[in-house]
């Protein structure tokens, strides 16, 4: 007696598997026909699928799977032509955007040396003035420490107006050096400190040497003329006078 094997679904055995492999035949089938459809619609330009839109309109068009096809493959298009015009619209964004900031760049640096410039020549221009009112407050200085000497035996002859006049002459030179030096100050323009200092050739000048016992060789005693410095750069050097012990070769 022959026994035959049958499947779930009441077919036999090999029937049934048959039937599974059709199936999955016809599926992988469907599928290749539709890539292939898909891919051909995408070779179609716009004219063509207008045309292809146009044939396939009917009562049933939201149904209709070509219909829904050459609605996907223009919008595609339309896609990338939208994927396109951004792109190319970045790309001249970047190069304006590279333009402006290589301007900016350019315009940076030519305001800085315009700047360097400007302060340069301004400076060649102040610094004779200043050096000029440095001058008229040695010349105002001298005077002053002349008026402070004690006075000659006959000046006590004289009349106390003259006395007066000359005390209120010595305290207007006065008032006129500190006034001086604040304009100076107020300029960036301050002395050089170089009495007992060790001498520096840089912001002075040695004009004499003099032997100083108690005191290092080659420190400053005294400032003959004093120096200036602008901004913490020499206006005007200082001539001084430096120690320098009895038997030292060489001079300054």
């Amino acid at each position: 007696m022959e026994v035959r094997a049958e499947s779930g679904t009441g077919m036999p055995a090999p029937a049934a598997e048959q039937a599974r492999t059709m199936g999955g035949a016809v599926s992988a089938i469907k599928q290749n026909l539709f890539a292939r459809f898909a891919a051909y619609l995408d070779g179609l330009d716009e004219h063509e699928l207008e045309g292809i839109g146009a044939a396939a309109k009917g009562p049933n068009e939201a149904s209709d799977l070509a219909s829904v096809f050459v609605e996907l493959a223009a919008l595609r298009s339309d896609v990338r032509t939208q994927s396109r015009l951004v792109k190319e619209a970045l790309e001249q964004f970047r190069s304006v955007f590279d333009t402006l900031q290589a301007s900016h760049a350019s315009m940076d640096q030519e305001l800085k040396r315009a700047r360097t410039e400007t302060a340069e020549r301004q400076r060649e221009l102040v610094k004779p003035l200043l050096l000029d009112i440095i001058d008229i407050r040695d010349r105002l200085g001298t005077a002053l420490e002349g008026s402070g000497a004690g006075p000659p035996w006959y000046e006590w002859l004289l009349p106390q107006t003259f006395k007066d006049a000359r005390t209120s002459s010595r305290e207007g030179i006065s008032m006129i050096v500190r006034r001086l030096d604040r304009v100076l100050a107020h300029r960036g323009v301050v002395p050089t400190d170089t009495v007992g200092r060790a001498f520096n050739p840089r912001i002075a000048a040695a004009v004499a040497t003099v032997v100083r016992h108690g005191m290092a060789d080659g420190h400053v005693v005294e400032e003959v003329r004093p120096g200036f410095l602008w901004n913490e750069e020499l206006l005007r050097p200082a001539e001084v006078i430096v120690v320098k012990q009895e038997g030292k070769e060489g001079s300054t």
